[in-house]
């Protein structure tokens, strides 16, 4: 469901799940579909229907629940007196959401229950924060068009009014497709909230976290939850030396050096952004230290292991959740014993349930958010000398490891450190050596490492990399089922009923399988070349000749504030500003325009894509065969080009064929 709120016009389109039956109700001048729309709403709560949104709770839920209080009243209105008093109230709701303020209605208030996809996905967080119209753009919806018609324009025509209905039911079906992808997620949030009887359906994984937690906690310590939510624990300051962990030694200068920095050092907890940063030279690589983890990698570059050198990665298992279980840390203000106790056995419940299993998911999510809601003042287990426990004690026993490693395996090569794990290139002959370091470290630090080779790993950063693994050697069927969900992956016969297979990991720029919908997919055609250049072997310009899916040519754009975008385009020898929308897509074309973001206060303009690029705008798909798009295949081979210069000193110009 969804609905759209002008200053004449309120318009509501609900599409059935199962039927794609589609009902709208519209309120304005020239309609008055209000005893239809509150006998709808009412046969929802009848027969326990839901409805499911892009940011219900938020705006669309508010404005069902204060239509249905005053049903009454909206009786006895026209339909623009409706649309104008709708009008008002969705002003005030979005005014009460920028003060970050409660808004009216919460959702235990609300008398037609929610799925909002929003919220479920985590979407209203800053790091991952989407409007509906880039996951449009980031699902490859065919049609990504923003609303056509200002929200206060004066509404008069039918024709205005289909033009709304029609942006509305894309935008309904755009957010069942969401639904859809979002299957698994909601049949999670349903077991959960049968079993644990707390209304999970629009939660983010954090807040499950959080309910979960409280949930056992509460039992375990038989305080009620009311009182645990009003728990935390307000610090001034840090001492770090008076947290770092005991055992934490170093025998190398550098490392002796960094350990007394970080002695010196004292926390803010109201301002810890940038508060410190030092990095440390070991091994011709530079490894950066602050509040949160260690990032370090050596000189960008494909690095392969062969008969002589191996490349070990090692990874510790649940790293910052088990520095607290191992070490009995609590936030201050909660029982000890009891949050180390649940702590632990969620930890040690996951370890027993496969996989499969949805518990084992939920036990990860409670694990992994735990950290982070320690320095999330909304919550009941804040208390950052608990995050900063973790975050601080975890880079420096990684530096224990690092400096092991490197200390006592002739040869050895730094490759990457990264949070909670490190890859680096050693002799094959001190394999067992590396290992029995390990088991040492291990020792020391009451932690788990797991271990791996890579066949190959291709280094643009300790953010941005591909990693192959060692070859596995498994039985056909197996084969099968892996190519089926992994086709991407190194694959080679070695008998009738014997083949081998490396799995592959890709990071940050090299990432383009199964990405988050939040993240930018902009040019996916670059990092998929990328990925067949370096891992099998197959030229930019003839993976790229092969290619037949739009959206991988496709780049998108959003823009906020006092910016907008314009294209500029000359027709019939007249050169002319057309402004476009505030979420964008585009291909790079032969024949096309240039877009440019404009600053509406100073003028500032800034190019899309600089340089001789031409763009076309893709707002609206329309199936062709992948010739007649005009693609500029120039551009895409360049981008493809100067990604792989990068790590190699010289290539031969691709041309596609």
């Amino acid at each position: 469901m969804d609905y759209e709120t002008l200053s004449t016009c309120f318009l509501g389109v609900f599409t059935d799940i199962k039927s794609d039956e589609t009902k709208i109700f519209i309120m304005s001048k020239l309609h008055n579909d209000i005893d239809d729309f509150l006998f709808f709403l009412n046969h929802n709560i009848e027969l326990d229907e839901w409805h499911v949104s892009f940011n219900g709770l938020g705006f669309d839920g508010q404005i069902t629940q204060y239509m249905l209080n005053s049903a009454d009243q909206l009786r006895e209105m026209s339909g623009v007196d409706i649309a104008e008093w709708v009008y008002s109230k969705a002003q005030q709701i979005i005014q009460t959401q920028n003060t970050g303020e409660f808004l009216e209605f919460s959702e235990k208030n609300m008398q037609i229950r929610q799925v909002d996809v929003f919220k479920l996905n985590h979407w209203d967080n800053p790091a991952k924060r989407s409007s509906l119209k880039w996951i449009q753009y980031s699902m490859d919806w065919h049609n990504i068009k923003d609303m056509p018609i200002h929200h206060s324009k004066d509404i008069t025509t039918q024709e205005e009014i289909d033009e709304i209905i029609s942006y509305c039911i894309n935008d309904v079906n755009s957010t069942k497709q969401i639904m859809a992808l979002s299957k698994d997620q909601i049949a999670l949030r349903k077991n959960l909230t049968e079993e644990y009887g707390i209304n999970l359906f629009s939660a983010s994984e954090p807040r499950i976290s959080k309910e979960l937690f409280m949930h056992f906690l509460s039992e375990a310590t038989g305080i009620k939850k009311y009182d645990l939510r009003q728990l935390r624990t307000i610090r001034k300051e840090i001492i770090v030396k008076d947290i770092i962990l005991d055992y934490v030694k170093f025998n190398s200068a550098p490392f002796q050096k960094l350990l007394e920095k970080f002695n010196e050092a004292i926390v803010y907890p109201e301002e810890t952004k940038n508060a410190f940063k030092y990095s440390v030279q070991y091994h011709g690589v530079k490894t950066d230290f602050g509040l949160g983890g260690i990032h370090g990698a050596t000189a960008k570059g494909v690095y392969k292991s062969d008969n002589k050198m191996v490349i070990m990665t090692s990874d510790v298992v649940s790293y910052y959740p088990n520095l607290a279980i191992r070490n009995k840390w609590a936030p201050a203000h909660l029982p000890k014993k009891e949050f180390c106790d649940q702590y632990e056995w969620f930890f040690d419940e996951r370890r027993k349930i496969s996989k499969k299993d949805i518990r084992n998911y939920v036990y990860k999510i409670i694990l992994n958010s735990t950290y982070g809601l320690s320095n999330d003042k909304n919550c009941f287990l804040y208390d950052p000398e608990f995050t900063m426990r973790i975050t601080i004690n975890g880079q420096l026993s990684l530096a224990m490891l690092y400096e092991m490693i490197m200390e006592e395996i002739p040869g050895a090569i730094p490759l990457m450190q990264n949070t909670d794990g490190l890859e680096t290139i050693i002799p094959r002959e001190y394999v067992e050596k590396y290992v029995e370091i390990c088991d040492r470290w291990e020792k020391i630090t009451k932690l788990e490492l797991e271990h791996d080779t890579y066949e190959k790993i291709i280094i643009g950063d300790v953010n941005n990399y591909i990693a192959v693994n060692s070859p596995k050697t498994v039985d056909y069927d197996t084969y099968l089922g892996i190519k089926a969900e992994n086709p991407h992956y190194v694959y080679k016969r070695l008998g009738p009923d014997s083949y081998s297979y490396s799995s592959t990991k890709c990071k940050g720029r090299f990432e383009f399988h199964n990405l988050a919908l939040h993240k930018n997919k902009s040019f996916l055609i670059v990092p998929k070349a990328l990925y067949n250049y370096f891992v099998h072997d197959i030229k930019p310009e003839t993976f790229v000749s092969q290619q037949t899916n739009i959206f991988d040519f496709c780049g998108g754009k959003k823009i906020k504030g006092d910016w907008e975008f314009n294209e500029e385009i000359i027709e019939d020898g007249v050169h002319k500003i057309i402004p476009t929308q505030h979420t964008i897509r585009y291909y790079i074309s032969n024949h096309g325009s240039k877009i440019i973001k404009q600053n509406t206060l100073d003028g500032r303009q800034i190019q899309v894509e600089a340089g001789k690029w031409l763009q076309k705008l893709f707002i609206n798909y329309k199936e062709h065969p992948i010739d007649e798009y005009d693609l500029n295949y120039e551009y895409y081979l360049t981008k493809i080009e100067s990604e792989i210069n990068n790590f190699q000193p010289k290539i031969v110009q691709l041309k596609l064929l």
